[in-house]
């Protein structure tokens, strides 16, 4: 999309908004439906575009699938599922395609995958995790042409111990093991709570599935796994972004079907800077009133539970306007400091050494036109607008789009001057694949 996003000086944000369901959880849930031969129904799914990019893969294999936009659910039809051929433009649109092939061999024992996933250019996202791991589950991998052609005749259980705790590596590997004989175990699994969503939906189907200490998650094989009816878990990230924008403006915000205890390190984090931070009763919802005078705090990513490397971006932009300096190491992303190029635009006083971002706190940060590069440095760029002196001018509209549904009429309604402005074909494009799931649903 060649859009933009407009955004001028706002006033303190306040309200009360509701959260949209997680796009980290949607994705993968989605692909995980190609292990069922039947109808499904998934609640609260947001409206985003790579929900609309992973329902198009879907059809690509035979699946029958329609979305509800109004009430954020999603039907899908896989009885007579017919391909595990995914093309290379299919794959080079969203990085969550890569998700398909574990759920493509536990059902036809073959996947060919054309091409690397696509997404956000914040470094490497190697599939090495995923295919060393189904390769021990008795999975050959082969080329022909730009294909990765995977086939097993029978997915065979295995004790399998991660590297490093892959998002992707760990939902690929369940996937396969929900139908292969006995039971596998992976070691240094990844523990994000949108794992845990996945899981609980798998479990739906009949998956057996356990979580032990430490980071340990064991799968026992199954003969069949059965259609489901499944509620998306609420998008924590969605919920940080929110937080962080009503901190920069120095305003008050509740979040009422917020999670506290997946934001556990951020929350922290926010209370250290002098925010004042109030949990709802058995952790539901979120208050949060801002300081008037912020301090800087010193962050570092991490696996859950520690803090979110999708949060970095708009968090790097909070200290650009704190008082005092300090410094933010990424641990996740190689290229992950894009954001901090355009926040040095925009008058931010940012050093970067390697994997590490020294930040001094400055008065002022000034509109001007910037580059997102990936979904989380346009939220980081949005919120700077909404500080900055003068207007800023967001290029990259469609990572906004891919992370979030309508992010910017929940900040409009808190009080945030931002606009949308999408050129003539985006917004046709857009209307007619609205009229097609309208048509889909009569």
């Amino acid at each position: 999309m060649n859009g933009y996003l407009k955004i001028d000086p706002s006033r303190a944000l306040s309200g009360t908004v509701e959260l949209a369901g997680a796009k980290n959880a949607v994705l993968v849930t989605i692909a995980s439906l190609v292990l069922t031969a039947g109808k499904s129904l998934l609640h609260n799914v947001p409206v985003s575009a790579d929900v609309f990019e992973m329902m198009e893969l879907l059809r690509h294999l035979g699946a029958v699938i329609s979305f509800d936009t109004e009430n954020h659910q999603l039907y899908a039809d896989t009885t007579n599922l017919y391909s595990w051929r995914v093309s290379s433009v299919m794959m080079q649109k969203t990085r969550a395609s890569i998700l398909i092939m574990g759920a493509l061999l536990a059902r036809f024992g073959k996947a060919e995958i054309g091409g690397l996933p696509g997404g956000d250019a914040i470094g490497k996202r190697p599939i090495d995790y995923h295919l060393k791991n189904l390769a021990k589950m008795g999975v050959s991998f082969h080329h022909e042409g730009d294909y990765l052609c995977a086939e097993v005749a029978t997915l065979q259980s295995a004790r399998l111990v991660l590297e490093y705790p892959s998002v992707g590596a760990t939902e690929n590997i369940i996937m396969a093991a929900t139908r292969a004989q006995g039971t596998t175990k992976i070691i240094n699994a990844a523990c994000e709570p949108e794992v845990f969503d996945f899981i609980a939906c798998l479990r739906k189907m009949g998956a057996k599935i356990t979580m032990q200490t430490p980071a340990t998650i064991t799968v026992e094989g199954v003969d069949v796994l059965h259609p489901v009816e499944h509620t998306i878990m609420c998008d924590r990230l969605e919920a940080g972004s929110l937080l962080i924008a009503t901190a920069a403006t120095g305003g008050e915000i509740i979040i009422p079907n917020a999670s506290a205890e997946v934001l556990d390190v951020f929350l922290l984090k926010l209370e250290e800077m002098g925010h004042s931070i109030t949990i709802g009763e058995n952790g539901k919802g979120i208050h949060l009133k801002s300081t008037q005078s912020p301090q800087a705090v010193s962050i570092k990513t991490g696996p859950f539970p520690g803090f979110p490397t999708d949060l970095q971006a708009p968090m790097m932009m909070l200290q650009s306007i704190a008082c005092g300096s300090c410094i933010i190491e990424e641990t996740v992303f190689e290229n992950r400091f894009h954001h901090a190029h355009e926040l040095i635009k925009m008058g931010a006083d940012i050093k970067i050494e390697h994997n590490k971002a020294f930040v001094t706190g400055v008065p002022h940060l000034y509109g001007t036109e910037v580059v997102a590069a990936d979904i989380r440095a346009s939220t980081a760029l949005v919120i700077a607008g909404l500080v900055a002196h003068d207007t800023t001018i967001v290029h990259g509209l469609s990572h906004w789009k891919r992370g979030y549904e309508s992010l910017e009429k929940k900040l409009q309604f808190l009080g945030a001057k931002i606009e949308v402005c999408e050129d003539g074909e985006e917004n046709v494009i857009l209307h007619e694949a609205k009229n097609v799931e309208k048509q889909v649903l009569k």
